[in-house]
């Protein structure tokens, strides 16, 4: 019986190397979730407002919102 001798298991820094590839993985994906929701979200967005407040009137909104009663101190 030929008994060959097994490589002994690296028992030291495993939780550190398992650390550290975690966390970049974890900061890339962070990083790629943030630069989807600035494209996907945050810009879109932010062309909404500035298209409707391009051609929006506040006295012509009051005005409509005056005539259908919401406002109960003005007449």
């Amino acid at each position: 019986m030929a008994s060959s001798a097994l490589p002994k298991p690296q028992m030291r820094g495993l939780l550190a190397r398992r650390l550290r590839i975690h966390i970049v993985g974890a900061f890339v994906v962070s990083l790629g979730v943030a630069v989807f929701y600035k494209f996907a979200v945050a810009e879109p967005r932010k062309k909404a407002y500035t298209d409707f407040y391009r051609n929006y009137d506040s006295m012509k909104d009051f005005e409509a919102m005056r005539k259908a009663g919401v406002f109960q101190s003005v007449k």
